[in-house]
C-alpha cells in the first residue's frame, strides 16, 4: 500500500458524521505557500502528545509540524486525537515533504481536528514520527481552544536511563516551561539557551533565584527540598531555544513515586490542570463484553487515587440505558495511592453506557462499557494477521475479556489443567472459577510438572531463591532453598519431554560486563538436577558448572527453553561470550548432556553461531521430538535463526546436522519453540519489515510464526500480529503447548513510544491459540482453558 492510498483510507475511515476534522492544509505532494507561519503555543522537538480537560461543546486542536531535514529521514508525523474512552476521533499524517538531507528546514504544515465533547473528560493527542522515534529531525507544536491542557514530552525508548529533555525550538521568541516540582531537592539544567538570565518562579509568582547563563548558553540551579503546593512553577526564558532538564520532570529517581517516567509540562501556567493527581482515575477506559440474552453478568473497573491527598470519587452512569446498570458502590473515599475495584452488574442485553468519575476537587472523566450480543466473535478463526490499531486491541475488536488471568503464559499439568503464574503466586481453575495460591515473588514465569503430576515453580522466600513444590492433586507448596540469585531457567513441557523427577534448572550468575559492548555479558552457568526422596521431599543438590563464559539469557520474549530431558538424560543449550577481538560469526551455541544415573556431563557440542557476536539477545532454545531427537534453534538479534538436529536420539554428543537458516534474509529475534504431537516444529518470533504495507515509511515489527514438518523445509513466515505503530516494537511473546498438542501464544504488545505505552494502566497481554497445528488461530476463550 503506498502512502497516498494509506492516507485516503484514513480520510474515509475518520470522516464520520459525529467526528469531524479538517484535512491537511496541503495535500500530499502539493507545494505549500511560502507565507505559512507558525501559530502554535510552543515549538519543540521530540515526540509525545498532550492531554486536554475538555468541557462540553466543540474541542478543536491545530497541530503544526516542520521537517528539519538534518538526517535525511522520512519524517511522516502521525497525529491521533482520542477521547476519554480512547475512541479515536481522528488519525492523520503530516507528511514528509521529500526534501534532501541538509536542504534546510521544510515548510510549516498544519492540520486541524474538531470534535463535539458530550461531557467533561480527558481527551488526548498522540504525536509520533516515522524513521524518527525520538523526534530529533522534526519540530511540532499545537494550539487549541481548550483552556486546560498539558504537554507530555515522550519519545521512543532507549536502552538506558529514561530521560525526556524538553528541546525548545522557538528561536529568539520568549517562552516558559511550567512544571510541577517535586518536594525533594531537584536540579534544573539548561543548555543551548539564548539570553543572559533565566527566571524561576514558584507557585505564587515569587522568584526563587536568578539563573545566570554562561557564555556557552548553559545554566544550572539546584533547589533544596521543601514543602510545595500542588501548583506549577514557571521557568521563563527570554529566548525559548535550548534543552531543559528538570529532576522529577524530565529525569526520575525512585523518590519520584507515582509520577515517575511521565514528563508533563505546559507553556502557560493558566492551562494547568491536576492531571498528576488523577492519572488513571478510572480504568479500563473502554470495555466491550459479549453478552448472552437473559444472562446477567459483571465487569470490574478500577478507581485509582494517584494524588498525594485523600479524595472522594463519585461514579455515575450516563446514557439512555443507564438504568440497566448497577454499581457495587458509587462513592469512594480513597487514601493517596489507593486502588479499588468496583463491580458493574449488567443485564444480558445489548447496551452502551458511559461511567462518569468525578472527584471532590472538580476533576471529571469517563469510560465506556459496551455490551455486544455476539459470543461467536471469539470462536471464529482470526483473519490473520491481527492488525492492532491505536487503542483498538483485542478487547475493542473482539470483546476479548476472559475470566482466566492474562498475567503470564499458560502451562498444563498431566491432566491438562491450565496453570498460570502471577507476580506472587499460581492461578488455576477450581469449582468453576480461577483461584490463586500465594507464594513469594516469582523468579521465573514457567511452571514445571513431573511424571507424578507434581508442580514446581521458582520464587523468592524471605528474599532468598527457592524451588516451590506441590504434590499431585494439591496446591500446597513447600519451599526448598536454592543458592544464588539467578536469573534461572526451568525445564518446562515443550511437546515430548516428561521429567522423571523434579525439573532440572539452570542458574546464570553474572561475573562481568563490557562497558564498550552494550550486550556483552559474562556468566557462570550452573545446572541443578534436584531429586525426590521416598518421602516425597526434594533435595536440590549441588550446582554443576557447565560454563564460565556463558553470554546469559534473554527470556522476556520468546521465553526460550534452555533445558529438556528424557529418562535419565538432561540436555542444556546456551550461548557463550567471546573475547571482543575474536573474529567469530556470532554467539557460539553449545549443547551438553547430563546423565542422572552416572552423574556425569558430556563434552559441550558446538551447533552453530548466532549473529551478532557478544549479544545476550541471541539465546538459543531446545526441544525434542517423539523419537527423542534434539532440535535447537540458534538465537539471533535481527538475523535469520539457525536450525540444527541431533544425529542421535537423546544425546547431545553424538553429532549434529549442519546448521541451516530458517529462511533467507529474515530479521528474527526472540525464539519461542515447541514440538507438536506429529513432530512438527513450531516457532514464534519478532520479525522486522521495511515495506509500506501498513505504514508510510520506516521499519516495523510483526509477531510471526513458522513451522517445519518432519522431512520438509521450514515454511514461509506468517505474520500473526501487526502493531499499531511503526518503529521499534516488542511483543513479550511466550509459546506453549498443551498435552493434546494445542498451541497457546501469550503476547503483550509493547510500543517504543512512552506516551502510548504509559497511557494505559492495565496489561495489554492476550492469549491466542491454535488447535490445528498452527493452520488457524483464534483468541483463547475460557472454554478453551477448561480442563
Amino acid at each position: 500500500m503506498n502512502f497516498s492510498k494509506a492516507r485516503n483510507m484514513f480520510l474515509l475511515r475518520f470522516l464520520a458524521p459525529v467526528l469531524l476534522f479538517a484535512a491537511l492544509t496541503f495535500p500530499t505532494g502539493a507545494t505549500p505557500a511560502e507565507d505559512l507561519v507558525w501559530t502554535s503555543d510552543f515549538r519543540i522537538s521530540g515526540c509525545g502528545g498532550a492531554y486536554f480537560l475538555a468541557e462540553p461543546g466543540e474541542l478543536w486542536v491545530e497541530v503544526e509540524k516542520q521537517d528539519l531535514n538534518r538526517r535525511g529521514r522520512k519524517t511522516h508525523v502521525r497525529a491521533i486525537l482520542f477521547g476519554p474512552d480512547r475512541s479515536v476521533v481522528a488519525d492523520e499524517y503530516l507528511p514528509w515533504m521529500a526534501m534532501e538531507k541538509g536542504s534546510g528546514d521544510g515548510p510549516v504544515q498544519r492540520l486541524r481536528f474538531s470534535v463535539e465533547v458530550p461531557r467533561t473528560g480527558v481527551y488526548g493527542l498522540s504525536i509520533t514520527a516515522s524513521e524518527d522515534r525520538y523526534g530529533d529531525d522534526m519540530v511540532w507544536g499545537m494550539r487549541t481552544n481548550c483552556p486546560k491542557y498539558l504537554v507530555e514530552t515522550s519519545r521512543g525508548h532507549k536502552d538506558e536511563r529514561h530521560q525526556e529533555p524538553l528541546v525548545l525550538q522557538q528561536g529568539d521568541a520568549p517562552g516558559s516551561v511550567c512544571f510541577l516540582p517535586r518536594s525533594g531537592s531537584f536540579t534544573l539544567d539548561v543548555t543551548g539557551v539564548r539570553g543572559e538570565t533565566l527566571r524561576l518562579l514558584d507557585s505564587t509568582g515569587a522568584e526563587i533565584a536568578p539563573v545566570p547563563v554562561d557564555a556557552e548558553g548553559t545554566a544550572t540551579l539546584t533547589v533544596p527540598a521543601g514543602d510545595r503546593e500542588n501548583i506549577p512553577w514557571q521557568l521563563h526564558l527570554s529566548g525559548a531555544n535550548g534543552t531543559v532538564n528538570i529532576d522529577g520532570v524530565t529525569r526520575w529517581e525512585r523518590i519520584d513515586g507515582g509520577i515517575k517516567d511521565i514528563s508533563l509540562w505546559t507553556p502557560r501556567a493558566e492551562t494547568w490542570f491536576p492531571f498528576h493527581d488523577n492519572r488513571w482515575l478510572l480504568t479500563p477506559y473502554k470495555r466491550r463484553m459479549n453478552v448472552v440474552s437473559g444472562e446477567d453478568g459483571t465487569v470490574e473497573f478500577e478507581v485509582y487515587n494517584s494524588g498525594r491527598q485523600p479524595k472522594s470519587v463519585m461514579l455515575t452512569f450516563v446514557g439512555p440505558e443507564a438504568a440497566t446498570f448497577r454499581l457495587s458502590e458509587s462513592t469512594l473515599d480513597m487514601a493517596p495511592g489507593e486502588r479499588r475495584k468496583v463491580t458493574v452488574q449488567y443485564e444480558g442485553v445489548p447496551a452502551t453506557v458511559q461511567l462518569q468519575a468525578r472527584t471532590d476537587d472538580g476533576f471529571s472523566t469517563w469510560s465506556t462499557l459496551e455490551l455486544v450480543p455476539d459470543s461467536a466473535l471469539l470462536e471464529k478463526a482470526l483473519d490473520l494477521p491481527l492488525v492492532l490499531k491505536p487503542f483498538r486491541h483485542e478487547n475493542a475488536q473482539f470483546a476479548y475479556a476472559p475470566q482466566y488471568p492474562v498475567t503470564n503464559e499458560v502451562y498444563f499439568d498431566r491432566h491438562n489443567q491450565p496453570l498460570i503464574t502471577a507476580r506472587g503466586g499460581l492461578h488455576y481453575p477450581a469449582e468453576g472459577q480461577w483461584v490463586e495460591t500465594a507464594m513469594g515473588s516469582l523468579l521465573d514465569s514457567k511452571v514445571a510438572v513431573d511424571e507424578d503430576n507434581d508442580i514446581y515453580l521458582l520464587a523468592q522466600k524471605d528474599g532468598a531463591s527457592a524451588l516451590y513444590h506441590a504434590k499431585d492433586g494439591t496446591k500446597d507448596f513447600t519451599a526448598y532453598p536454592v543458592p544464588g540469585k539467578g536469573p534461572f531457567d526451568t525445564e518446562q513441557f515443550s511437546g515430548h519431554n516428561v521429567a522423571t523427577g523434579p525439573p532440572a534448572f539452570v542458574r546464570f550468575t553474572r561475573t562481568a560486563v563490557d562497558p564498550k559492548l552494550k550486550w556483552r555479558r559474562v556468566h557462570d552457568l550452573d545446572l541443578f538436577v534436584p531429586e525426590k526422596t521416598a518421602a516425597g521431599t526434594i533435595v536440590i543438590g549441588d550446582p554443576i558448572r557447565l560454563s564460565e563464559t556463558c553470554i546469559g539469557i534473554s527470556s522476556h520474549s520468546g521465553i526460550p527453553s534452555s533445558v529438556v530431558s528424557l529418562g535419565s538424560k538432561v540436555h542444556v543449550t546456551w550461548g557463550e561470550a567471546t573475547t571482543p577481538d575474536e573474529n567469530v560469526p556470532g554467539v557460539p551455541t553449545y549443547v551438553a548432556t547430563y546423565d542422572r544415573e552416572t552423574k556425569t556431563v558430556s563434552n559441550a557440542s558446538l551447533v552453530g553461531y548466532g549473529p551478532p557476536a557478544n549479544d545476550v539477545h541471541n539465546t538459543p532454545s531446545i526441544t525434542m521430538d517423539s523419537q527423542g531427537y534434539l532440535h535447537v534453534l540458534v538465537g539471533t538479534h535481527g538475523s535469520t535463526f539457525l536450525y540444527a538436529k541431533s544425529l542421535q536420539p537423546n544425546d547431545a554428543s553424538g553429532g549434529w546436522s549442519e546448521p541451516e537458516p530458517l529462511g533467507p534474509g529474515l530479521r528474527q529475534t526472540y525464539v519461542g519453540f515447541v514440538c507438536g504431537p506429529d513432530d512438527t516444529l513450531h516457532v514464534v518470533f519478532r520479525l522486522w519489515h521495511t515495506d509500506t504495507t501498513y505504514f508510510p515509511a520506516s521499519h516495523y515489527a510483526t509477531l510471526s510464526y513458522m513451522q517445519k514438518k518432519p522431512g520438509e523445509a521450514w515454511s514461509e513466515p506468517r505474520a500473526l500480529v501487526v502493531p499499531p505503530f511503526s518503529e521499534y516494537s516488542v511483543f513479550y511473546h511466550r509459546l506453549t503447548i498443551d498435552r493434546t498438542g494445542r498451541l497457546f501464544l501469550s503476547y503483550d504488545y509493547w510500543s517504543t513510544y512512552w506516551f502510548y505505552r504509559t497511557d494505559r494502566w492495565e496489561t495489554r497481554r492476550a492469549l491466542m491459540m491454535s488447535a490445528d497445528g498452527g493452520a488457524t488461530w483464534k483468541m483463547a476463550t475460557d472454554a478453551d482453558l477448561t480442563p
